[in-house]
């Protein structure tokens, strides 16, 4: 035994973190809950010097005092890309503004497809601009927000804040780097320098590293803030779905993950670049690798939402009324487009849609439909996966969502598609463990800690049940996306 590993994953609505050993032996885990802010139509923040840092020091310190011994490598994951813009001594200026799920930059995205051209930019960066962009958002914020951004000495990812204030770097991987569009040049895997001085000439860019690579150690502020020794090795650590991908064995190509989360996020393995129009080619977690990705923009946050709206249930009890519903919820369909839509859509204004209620609907109908709802969006996705990346050799499902099994199998069931759930599913931060190990040299490169998994088959007698209801749900958007652009100006212009 040569320590511990630390790995800690900043989510969309918690933190989470988990202690474990070189040979993939879980010791200890914690989490913290948090939520997000949303200010305006369109606009998510977080208040990344509670919610983030905050959190990490809280994990760090508890997950520290429980370690048998030394802490021999951290590593932080988080949801991304994030802009974060602090000042010189790494306070933030402003609350983070969070990944697609954020529609600020709507204009900014417009401008510089008409400057660039769509065709040179999906070129430089291997996908289209949207909102999951990190550009745009800095234009934005300049522009807006000019107080703001004239006290910034940097920007950062949720992870990256985390990484300097442990160890005073001004660090980013390349994973994530290679979101930010259409800062990063994805062939090159370096920065744009044009591109840099086009959209951040005040700001430096941060230097680049692999997300297993160690960019510095814990420094004597951060050491009395969090607990962890001084001169631990801090890893740059990635964002959260390709940590994930990583703890799940995904890494070969033709290896897909697809995770259950807040969001609903897929990470496909390339042979070689490849580009589509509506997917995101990505640097991969490993220097040399490409990934193609997509992400809804809402899934467990729906479900969520609709436990709240009804009265607050457990999720057993919605999930057990869901499945004494038949397949296909008797004709209830809904578009999941609640925080506008990223993968396929690319459509910030686009609207979610309830379809088909009768007064026979009750609350299982609606939880039913939802995940079926999110199911038919995966299937879209899967398909596009399918032409822009070659079909998936293997499917490991991952996340909280694959939990009770109902949610998979509606999946499996609507895509015709076998998926592999790893018998235990720790997350992001069990990837930024393994990370760590790897980046101080105590495993392996090639270390996988993915242990065996169980196998998941659609039940024939379910597809043709919902065939009439993909079709149905791929005919709506464009049936009312003109209504959907009408009520979501409706919303930006008397929201209050």
């Amino acid at each position: 035994m040569d320590g511990y590993l630390l790995g800690i994953d900043i989510g969309t609505a918690s933190t989470k973190a988990v202690l474990a050993t070189p040979d993939g032996r879980i010791v200890a885990q914690a989490h913290r809950a948090h939520g997000m802010d949303l200010p305006r139509p369109g606009w998510v923040e977080v208040d990344a010097e509670q919610v983030w840092w905050g959190d990490v020091v809280s994990l760090a310190r508890e997950l520290t005092g429980r370690a048998p011994g030394p802490i021999a490598g951290v590593c932080v994951s988080g949801v991304g890309p994030c802009l974060l813009l602090c000042d010189e001594k790494l306070q933030p200026v402003r609350p983070a503004i969070l990944y697609g799920i954020d529609s600020r930059a709507s204009a900014e995205i417009a401008e510089l497809n008409a400057r660039h051209g769509p065709e040179r930019l999906l070129e430089h960066c291997g996908k289209a601009l949207s909102s999951q962009a990190v550009g745009p958002k800095l234009l934005w914020a300049r522009r807006h927000e000019p107080v703001a951004w004239e006290r910034a000495a940097g920007w950062y990812s949720s992870h990256s804040f985390a990484v300097a204030r442990l160890t005073g770097e001004y660090v980013l991987d390349h994973h994530t780097a290679s979101q930010c569009d259409p800062l990063y040049d994805l062939r090159a895997n370096d920065w744009s320098a044009d591109f840099l001085a086009e959209l951040t000439p005040d700001l430096p860019a941060p230097r680049l590293a692999w997300p297993g690579e160690v960019v510095g150690q814990v420094h004597a502020a951060a050491a009395e803030e969090t607990g962890l020794p001084v001169g631990t090795p801090v890893c740059a650590g990635t964002i959260d779905a390709w940590a994930e991908a990583f703890s799940a064995g995904v890494r070969r190509p033709g290896d897909l993950m697809l995770m259950y989360g807040s969001t609903m996020f897929f990470v496909q393995v390339l042979e070689s670049y490849r580009a589509h129009p509506t997917l995101w080619t990505t640097a991969g977690t490993e220097a040399g690798r490409y990934t193609l990705a997509a992400g809804m923009a809402t899934s467990g946050s729906l479900t969520a939402w609709v436990r709240d709206l009804t009265g607050g249930a457990p999720f057993e009890t919605l999930v057990a009324e869901a499945a004494e519903v038949p397949p296909g919820s008797d004709g209830l369909l809904v578009l999941p487009y609640f925080a506008g839509e990223r993968s396929p859509l690319l459509d910030p204004q686009a609207r979610g849609l309830i379809a088909g209620l009768t007064l026979r609907h009750g609350r299982g109908h609606l939880y039913r439909a939802v995940y079926e709802g999110i199911a038919y969006g995966i299937r879209q996705i899967l398909e596009l996966l399918d032409a822009g990346g070659g079909p998936a050799s293997r499917i490991v499902a991952v996340g909280g969502g694959t939990r009770g099994g109902l949610w998979p199998q509606i999946v499996s069931d609507v895509t015709g598609r076998t998926q592999l759930l790893p018998a235990e599913t720790i997350g992001a931060s069990y990837g930024g463990a393994l990370l760590a190990a790897v980046g101080t040299g105590l495993v392996p490169p090639d270390t996988d800690w993915a242990t065996g998994h169980v196998e998941l088959t659609p039940r024939p007698a379910n597809g043709p049940r919902y065939e009439p209801l993909y079709r149905t749900y791929t005919e709506l958007y464009p049936a009312v996306k003109r209504q959907m652009h009408t009520l979501a100006h409706y919303q930006e212009t008397y929201a209050r």
